[in-house]
Parts: structure tokens; C-alpha cells; sequence
């Protein structure tokens, strides 16, 4: 093994070498590019301590909003703490750039920081291009382009910390060393832009990366004989305001993970080809955003907020598509592994040679002094719950890609995987207790096969992977102890954690979580055997999943808190606390759409929508009146996105849309509230502030803005094979139209039109995009049109949704609306809120006959009524809640 002294003793051979190699790849600045500003964007003032994430399939930087960042070459993190400072020319004072950073902008396709000060204006505009580099052996990375515009001559100085880190868990060698490597002058538009790059080494001759900016010089470079200290690494760049307005200034980065790639020819040769190629692969990558965009699903509402969120949530998925890392052959390290062997190794059926596999990972966050990224891995659940909504809005080539990937690392038993480390084909990945450690990623597994093939029509996808589906269906069945082992038949925590990694009084036998997904996963597989023509099977899965169904109504009803316990114990008996996690009853009805299988379904709904569960910011997990309730815990009260997209599926599904429209729009929010663009992973459960540590672009998260919007506002349903869609919509009694473009049925898409007028709500197909396919409802007084549309008369009487965003830091203070009833000419609400205050909300009177009469509310006079659609108009109702302490339940009974 190398020492690193004799490594930096034979530099100097190196780059004789090396010289005639480097000669013509030179660096240079850029033209300014013509950047696409059509599509979604956000504006917002930099807040230094809040993240921001640039993400691609081979390349992420993450940051705060004062611009520091840290870069990762995945999987590998090459540097960190990139800050900025600057010296401008008769101006003695050193300015700190990062303190001066004022705006944030986000688009799909960049990220731009912009630096005001009274001498100059910098703009750091970062990018992550999917496309390796063709012809060159190191990996390319995420592109940072620096934009400056100064008054007087300025000397900018860029410090870092080099990290050359393989992600966790495979293990790292120490700090590198870095190298400058001068690159001769070239005769290009500025004298100064040759310049050279650093080469960081590490203690093994198969792991280098390169790093520089066109006409950067070194800052300090201590030759050996020093006596060691740790001196910054920087890069010096001199701006001409004359000569380099209107140029960028890109920072280059590369990473070699094996002996030829990790070589200073091939660091340069890398970092050369990525200069030359930044305008065209911008461009292709702008394009690529702009393709995912014009062909996924959209939605168009009067809430401007939902449709960009919908947007935004779409994008946030995209980013963190990723590709296992395959180590290389013949590495000295003994990374000896091919593809397929790596991944039969290590714990899965062998994945195919070829273009090399992508999947989703669980999310990112700066690692700070770690080498894990947030939730920077494969996650098996997490990636199952996002494809729900990733068939929602229709990139089916994703969803094949993520089910494939997971099929590859299924165990030889049936179980499907939980995590998988960007690094985990590099080391002994089944000696960490992680891959197999979660119990619900299998029947995860089985209701997502279902889904997709609902949504994409892709029938012979079943029949080409029959045997990874049956394998799975028979570890989930034969781990379901049945009574002459102490069990009720139903898929239990034995197997690994149901949700909770930890509980107070110990972990649980049996949550309700495990049992209604191995109640829909039954359901599931039983949908997926009469696709395959296997009836016997189709019918012996029909019949457990009522079995299943029946045994969890009789065991963990809780008729004193009119829900369903959180688990059963060993013995029969009841763990009794509140909690969400009855609200996947509702998360996979099948192909109908229709509600979940709970026969006390009532009780759990209002349960959902109270202050104990909902905040202002989305649901806890544990009610806050339980003792074990801690809102700064990760189990036992944060508020997670994922939760409160669970609850408001069950709310549209459950026939309470105030409730569920309520925490759509907690969700929704989020949008904005850290990482711009993207939902955080959880939040406190007492104020309205995500937790430090929290994974700020969170897949599921975002994935839960798409799914309760499409299957519970606009209750849609997709059936390839019959090309039917079924619409089950609770929109808002105060929107007149919405529309749905581009939602996808198998390999066709149609655009769905909604009109609410005073009297009904018609849907209709564009004529255009009709081709066969059949719109149907499961309301009892829809009806089809002559033209293949439904109309769907309204209620005489509607309570619009109001949703406040709260303030950062706040307590919950909302009304919320915990039960809905209509009744022959009423409506009955039953309303909760803080004693003392008074909440409005706007209500629609649709009948033209007679006016609306109160009880629990006072009304405003009704609108002057001049045109047959005059009464969309609303009153306002105003609710006084009473006096006293804490959170006070009145009705409100309407009447007409």
C-alpha cells in the first residue's frame, strides 16, 4: 500500500507524463447560455439555514440558501463546505459572499443563488445533467455555474473541504490529499483561463476525484518538507469585469472509482469534455424536464397553490431517480463484482446486463460530518408508496424500473427488500442488519404490482415476473401464524417491523398497519391471479382477504374509542393508543375506488380530522393526549407528510372531503416551507417546524401532494384492460371547473374536463381523446350523457374548505371540520376549535326556492340573485366557539 508522501513525491513524474496528455484539455469559461424560463418556478428571499437539493440520476448537491454546499459523484462525496469570499480591487474590506446571498430561484431543471452586494451581483446556477460522458473513464459530475457581474476588478476565493468519501456504509480511507496540476495557457478568449485543477487522492490508486474553475489558480500549497497542518484547499479566480461579463464560470467536478479512470490523464480528460459539453447537456437536460412535464399529468383548479405543488411534486420524484452503483472489475480493492453477480450475491435474483438499472431513492439532506445523504439509499416501502402516485400522473417506465430493481434483490424466501445502500454491491450488504429488516415492504409489494398493472394495462409485465409475485404472496401467507401458534391468520411483526422501530413498553406483536396491508395485498393478489387466468388461486386470495377483513373488525375494534387499535399483543389483548394507522384501511381499494373495509369506519375519520391527530402542518402518528406522546420523537407524535396523505385519502374515501380537503392543502404547503420545491420527511408535532435532522426532498412526502389529490379529491380510478375510469370527485363548492390533462389509461391519455354549475357537476372526456375509453361514477344518482360525459347532481347546500398556512413556529390554531352528514334538506357539521375564538367559512346555497336557516352558526344575508348560477355567490358562516380552555366541538345544523 502507498503511503501518501510517496504519492505526492512522484507527482512531479506524473505530470511530465502527463504533460503532452493535458495540452489540448484546456478549461475556459462559458458563453452565457440561453436559459429556458417557460414553466414552474419559485422566487423566494434566501434564508440561510433552510436546504436546497440539486439532484440527478449521477450527481447531487446539497446546501443551504447562503450558498455553502457539499457535492456528491454518486456515490461518492468529493467535497464540502464550499464557501465564497471576495476582494475587490481598491476596496480593503474581505467580503464574505455566502453572507451576502438575497435570493433563491428553483426551476425543475436549476437551482440559482444570487449574492447581492454594492460592488458586485454573483449568480450560482447549478444543474445535474443524467448523461455520463461518453469516451471518458472518471464520472462526471453535478455542474456549478458561477455568473459574475462587478464594478471593479475582484478577486474571488473558493474554499472547500475535500472529502473523496464513498457513501456509507462502504469504508473510507482517511483525508485526502490534494495536488494542483497545471494546465498550459491556451489561446482562447482570456489569458487567464487555463489555469489547471486539484486532483484529491486517497490512499488507494482506484479512487481519485478532480475538481477546478477555468483560470482558477491554488491557493496554498505546503510542500512536504512543512510540518503538517490542515490549510484550506481553495480556488483563486481573478474577474475582470470587462473581459468576463456575460461569461460563467463553471466549477468542474469528476470522480474516478477505478485504477484507470482514478489516473490524472483521465481526471482531466473528464473534466475537459464536461467543460466543452456544459451549454449542450444543459439543453438536453432542460428538455428532458420539459418532456417529463408536457406528458405527465396535470391538474388545472382555481387553488393556484395545488396545481403548482401537483407540478412540483412530480419534479421532486423525478430527482431522486438514481442508479446503483456497480463496482468495477479487477479493482484492487477487491470490488471484483459484476452487475449480475453483485446483485445475486448479494441477496436477489441476478438483474440483467445491459443499460444499467434505475430506482428511486428514500430522499436527500446534507450529510454534514457523515457520509449518508438523508435518506440517500433504496428504500424498498418508501419507493412502493410513490408509485402510486408515479402511475397517477404516468410514467409507467418508472414504475417497471423501481418493481424490477426490487425483484433483482428479492430474498430466495419471497421477502422483498427494505433498504440498499448506494454502495451496497460494494461490500457485504447482508451482514448489516437493514436490507430485510421491515415486514411491510412484501405486501407493499404485491398491491403496487396490482396498481401498476391497473394503470398501465401491462398484463404480460404478471406474466413475466409470475414467480417473484408467488413467491412473495407465499412468504407473506406462510409467515401468518394461524391459531395452533398462537396467531389469527394474519401476516404479523415477526417478520420485522411493521412501522414503528421503536415503542415504548416494547415492540408491538401485531400492528394494524401490517394487518390492513396484508388484508389489500390479498385483495391485491387475487386482482393479479384472475389477470394471470388462474381462478382457484384468484378465489382462494378472494377468500382470505375477507377472512382477514372479518378477523380485524372482531380483534381490534376499540368500541370505547370507536376506532381500531394500534396493535394486538401475543396474548389477545389491545395496545388502546390513538393513532393514524388505521387510515390505511383506506389506501388500496382495488379497482372500484370505493371505501375501505372497516365496518366502524365513523369513529376513526373524526379521530383523523381532531386536534389530537391534525395539525396545521399535517398528522401525527400518536394522538397528543396519549402519555407515550412526544412531538420531538420520530415515533411517538412527529407529523410526517406521508400520515397526513394517508388521512386525507381516507377522508375523500370515507365521504368526509371538508376533512380530506383540509389536510391535502397541509401537504401541499409544504411545497414551501423548506426545501423549495420538494416535502420535508417529518415535522414537530407541536410547532410548525421541520425537525433538524429531517430529510428535506423526501419521496413519499412529495408522492402524497399526487395520490390524495388524483384518487381522493378528484376520486379517480383507472382499469387499462377496460379502459374504463372511474370518477368519484368531492371538489370544492366554491370551484366552478377544474381539469385533469394528460392522465394516462394504459398506453392512451385523455384530458377530463369538471364544470359545477348551481345544480351538478358534469365530466366530460376531450371528444378528441375519447378513443374508446368509458368514464363511470359509483355515486347512486350519476348519470351517463349522451355524449359519454356523467353528470352528478350537487347538494342544495355546500361548506367551501378553507385552508390558513400556518406561521413558522406556530401552534395549531385552525377550525377543523371533523364530521360532515347530509340528511333529507340538512347538513349537519360537527366543528372544532380553540375556546374563545370565531372561524368563518363561506357556504353555497344552490337552492333558489327557499333560504338557508342555521343552528350553531350565524349566516350573512344571501347574495342578490340575477342569473340562473347567481347562487355560487356565498353567504359566510361564522362559528363562536366557547369560552374557556382549550379545544371546544360544536354542530352546526343548516336547514332549507
Amino acid at each position: 500500500m502507498h503511503s501518501r508522501p510517496t504519492l505526492f513525491r512522484t507527482a512531479p513524474a506524473i505530470l511530465i507524463a502527463f504533460a503532452s496528455t493535458i495540452h489540448a484539455q484546456t478549461f475556459s469559461s462559458v458563453p452565457a447560455i440561453p436559459f429556458d424560463t417557460a414553466g414552474p418556478v419559485i422566487h423566494a428571499h434566501a434564508e440561510s439555514q433552510k436546504p436546497f437539493t440539486v439532484a440527478g440520476e449521477r450527481g447531487v448537491i446539497l446546501g443551504q440558501q447562503d450558498g455553502a454546499f457539499e457535492s456528491w459523484v454518486l456515490p461518492v462525496k468529493l467535497l464540502s463546505h464550499l464557501t465564497i469570499e471576495a476582494d475587490i480591487q481598491g476596496y480593503s474590506v474581505p467580503i464574505d459572499v455566502n453572507r451576502q446571498a438575497a435570493e433563491i430561484e428553483v426551476r425543475p431543471d436549476r437551482t440559482i443563488l444570487t449574492y447581492a452586494h454594492i460592488g458586485f451581483t454573483v449568480r450560482q446556477i447549478m444543474f445535474s445533467p443524467d448523461e455520463s460522458l461518453p469516451g471518458v473513464s472518471a464520472q462526471a459530475g453535478p455542474i456549478v455555474l458561477f455568473e459574475f457581474d462587478c464594478l471593479h476588478p475582484t478577486d474571488f476565493t473558493f474554499r472547500f473541504t475535500p472529502e473523496l468519501r464513498w457513501m456509507w456504509p462502504e469504508r473510507n480511507e482517511g483525508v485526502p490529499g490534494a495536488e494542483w496540476v497545471t494546465v498550459p495557457a491556451s489561446s482562447g478568449p482570456s489569458p487567464n483561463e487555463a489555469g489547471g485543477f486539484y486532483v484529491l487522492h486517497s490512499d488507494y490508486p482506484d479512487l481519485a476525484g478532480a475538481v477546478t474553475i477555468p483560470g482558477a489558480k491554488p491557493g496554498i500549497l505546503a510542500p512536504y518538507q512543512e510540518r503538517p497542518q490542515v490549510y484550506p484547499v481553495e480556488l483563486k479566480l481573478h474577474i475582470d469585469p470587462a473581459r468576463d461579463r456575460d461569461r460563467l464560470f463553471p466549477l468542474l467536478m469528476a470522480v474516478g472509482t477505478n485504477p484507470a479512470a482514478a489516473t490524472n490523464p483521465a481526471l482531466g480528460a473528464s473534466l475537459a469534455q464536461l467543460n466543452a459539453s456544459i451549454t449542450a447537456s444543459y439543453q438536453a437536460h432542460a428538455e428532458r424536464y420539459k418532456t417529463l412535464l408536457a406528458h405527465s399529468t396535470s391538474i388545472e383548479t382555481p387553488d393556484k397553490a395545488l396545481n403548482e405543488a401537483f407540478q412540483w411534486a412530480v419534479v421532486s420524484i423525478e430527482q431522486l431517480k438514481a442508479h446503483p452503483y456497480v463496482p468495477s472489475l479487477s479493482s484492487v480493492t477487491g470490488h471484483d463484482l459484476s452487475r449480475a453477480e453483485s446483485s445475486k450475491q448479494k441477496g436477489g435474483a441476478s438483474a440483467p446486463e445491459g443499460a444499467p438499472e434505475t430506482a428511486l431513492v428514500a430522499g436527500y439532506y446534507a450529510s454534514g460530518d457523515s457520509a449518508r445523504p438523508g435518506f440517500g439509499w433504496f428504500f424498498g416501502r418508501d419507493s412502493l408508496y410513490t408509485l402510486f402516485a408515479v402511475n397517477g400522473y404516468g410514467d409507467f417506465a418508472l414504475s417497471k424500473s423501481e418493481l424490477e430493481f426490487l425483484m433483482h434483490r428479492q430474498r430466495d424466501d419471497g421477502k422483498i427488500m427494505h433498504e440498499y445502500s448506494q454502495t451496497a454491491a460494494s461490500i457485504d450488504w447482508q451482514s448489516f442488519p437493514y436490507m430485510y429488516a421491515a415486514a411491510d415492504s412484501t405486501p407493499l409489494f404485491l398491491l403496487a404490482i396490482a396498481d401498476y398493472v391497473r394503470s398501465s394495462g401491462n398484463v404480460a409485465f404478471l406474466t413475466a415476473n409470475r414467480d417473484a409475485i408467488e413467491k412473495a404472496w407465499a412468504f407473506e401467507t406462510t409467515h401468518a401464524p394461524g391459531t395452533e401458534k398462537g396467531g389469527n391468520g394474519i401476516y404479523d411483526n415477526s417478520q420485522g417491523t411493521g412501522w414503528v422501530e421503536s415503542w415504548p413498553g416494547g415492540m408491538p406483536h401485531q400492528e394494524i398497519y401490517l394487518a390492513l396491508l396484508d388484508q389489500q395485498a390479498s385483495a391485491a393478489f387475487a386482482e393479479i391471479e384472475s389477470l394471470l387466468q388462474n381462478p382457484e388461486k384468484a378465489a382462494a386470495a378472494r377468500q382470505r382477504a375477507g377472512t382477514v377483513a372479518r378477523t380485524i373488525d372482531s380483534e381490534f375494534y376499540d368500541a370505547e374509542k370507536a376506532c381500531y387499535a394500534f396493535s394486538r399483543n401475543a396474548d389477545g389483548s389491545l395496545d388502546r393508543t390513538t393513532t393514524v394507522y388505521p387510515a390505511l384501511a383506506w389506501w388500496d381499494p382495488g379497482p372500484s375506488g370505493s371505501a375501505s373495509i372497516l365496518t366502524h369506519p365513523e369513529g376513526c375519520l373524526k379521530q383523523f380530522a381532531a386536534h389530537t391527530l391534525n395539525t396545521d402542518w399535517g398528522l401525527r402518528d400518536v394522538a397528543n393526549d396519549e402519555k407515550i406522546y412526544d412531538g420531538m420523537s420520530y415515533h411517538q407524535g412527529s407529523v410526517w407528510p406521508l400520515f397526513t396523505g394517508w388521512a386525507a385519502l381516507a377522508e375523500y374515501r370515507g365521504g368526509q372531503p371538508l376533512a380530506g380537503y383540509q389536510m391535502l392543502m397541509e401537504n401541499a404547503n409544504l411545497t414551501w416551507a423548506q426545501d423549495l420545491g420538494a416535502d420535508t420527511e417529518l415535522l414537530s408535532g407541536d410547532f410548525y417546524v421541520p425537525f433538524g435532522r429531517s430529510t428535506s426532498h423526501q419521496l413519499w412526502s412529495s408522492a402524497m401532494v399526487i395520490t390524495p389529490t388524483l384518487r381522493g379529491l378528484f376520486g379517480i380510478s383507472i382499469d387499462a384492460q377496460t379502459k374504463t375510469i372511474t370518477v368519484n370527485p368531492h371538489l370544492p363548492g366554491g370551484w366552478d371547473h377544474a381539469e385533469i390533462r394528460n392522465l394516462h389509461v394504459g398506453d392512451e391519455t385523455v384530458d377530463l374536463s369538471f364544470v359545477q354549475t348551481s345544480s351538478e357537476l358534469s365530466i366530460r372526456l376531450k371528444a378528441a381523446d375519447a378513443a374508446g375509453i368509458k368514464l363511470r361514477s359509483e355515486g347512486a344518482e350519476a348519470k351517463s350523457l349522451s355524449d359519454g360525459g356523467l353528470s352528478i347532481p350537487r347538494p342544495a347546500v355546500e361548506i367551501e374548505p378553507v385552508f390558513q398556512k400556518p406561521f413558522p413556529g406556530a401552534r395549531t390554531q385552525s377550525m377543523r371540520v371533523l364530521h360532515e352528514e347530509y340528511a333529507e334538506r340538512k347538513l349537519t357539521l360537527t366543528l372544532e376549535g380553540l375556546a374563545g375564538t370565531v372561524a368563518q367559512f363561506p357556504l353555497f346555497d344552490h337552492s333558489l326556492k327557499s333560504r338557508v336557516h342555521a343552528e350553531g352558526a350565524d349566516l350573512s344575508s344571501p347574495a342578490a340573485r340575477t342569473g340562473p348560477d347567481a347562487s355560487l355567490a356565498p353567504q359566510t358562516a361564522t362559528v363562536h366557539f366557547p369560552p374557556g380552555e382549550g379545544w371546544k366541538t360544536v354542530t352546526v345544523t343548516l336547514t332549507w
